[in-house]
């Protein structure tokens, strides 16, 4: 079966989010007074061919540990759907 995956990946707490910041300095310049904070982070979508929706989430973990995050800096989730 194939399952759609969806990694989102986000800054750990402590770490520096400068694009969040810019961000967040152009939005409120823009005169969006309501605004607190801004994070930008990934999105990233994969389809995985496995027996299991656990067996495509474990594809995906490997995923992310061999090259789509960077574990000193990142943290991700991820949600499998079956289509």
């Amino acid at each position: 079966m194939t399952y759609r995956v969806s990694i989102f990946i986000e800054l750990q707490e402590g770490v520096l989010d400068i694009q969040g910041k810019a961000v967040e300095r152009s939005l409120a310049g823009m005169g969006h007074g309501a605004l607190r904070s801004v994070k930008v982070g990934k999105y990233i979508q994969v389809w995985v061919e496995s027996e299991s929706a656990e067996g495509a989430r474990r594809e995906a973990e490997k995923m992310c540990d061999d090259l789509l995050v960077n574990s000193v800096i990142e943290r991700f989730r991820i949600e499998v759907e079956g289509e």
